[in-house]
């Protein structure tokens, strides 16, 4: 389980993953809107999507932390030779694993709000050129990986061609598909 307090490394995987999928769900829905609808984006609209990347996201991150956890709380009764399976779930340690679980569900879910809501609240203030939400997104997904292969030991270049081709990718595709 995490440590206590709020650690950079111990919240690693929620801070990036929460920034990559707010940015990326964030292009895939408003692409369409933003290249071939004609209209503006709302500021309405920019806070839906965020609202609804940081609701989805929360689901899923408690969902999986709190899984992993209790994992490893049935792998220390596997090698302890506990006869009774589920006792330390089911303790003090369990609700422990559970209030680690929603932290870090909450700390991915504010990192997905924000970084869903980066790109489509530029578009809704500032309507040309289209292409700005966008840029800004791809700006954004760069910044990200550098500092991510800065604090892995990663060649940066790589770290945020990745992200930006993801990103583009993802656009290319939510512009397809025309979702919002």
């Amino acid at each position: 389980m995490g440590r206590p307090g709020f650690s950079g490394q111990a919240y690693r995987l929620d801070l990036v993953a929460g920034l990559a999928d707010g940015i990326l769900t964030a292009l895939t829905l408003g692409a369409g809107h933003m290249f071939l609808s004609g209209s503006q984006i709302s500021v309405a609209l920019a806070f839906r999507v965020a609202f609804a990347s940081a609701i989805s996201g929360a689901f899923v991150f408690l969902v999986a932390h709190y899984a992993d956890l209790r994992g490893e709380l049935v792998e220390a009764e596997r090698q302890l030779n506990l006869t009774s399976h589920g006792r330390l779930a089911a303790s003090r340690l369990g609700r422990a694993a559970f209030r680690d679980a929603t932290n870090k569900a909450m700390v991915a879910s504010t990192c997905m709000f924000a970084g869903a809501l980066l790109p489509m609240l530029v578009g809704a203030l500032i309507a040309r050129p289209r292409w700005l939400p966008v840029a800004v997104s791809l700006a954004a997904l760069s910044l990200l990986g550098f500092f991510l292969a800065r604090t892995v030991w990663g060649r940066p270049w790589r770290w945020v061609l990745t992200l930006v081709l993801a990103g583009i990718v993802l656009t290319c595709l939510g512009a397809e598909l025309k979702i919002v």
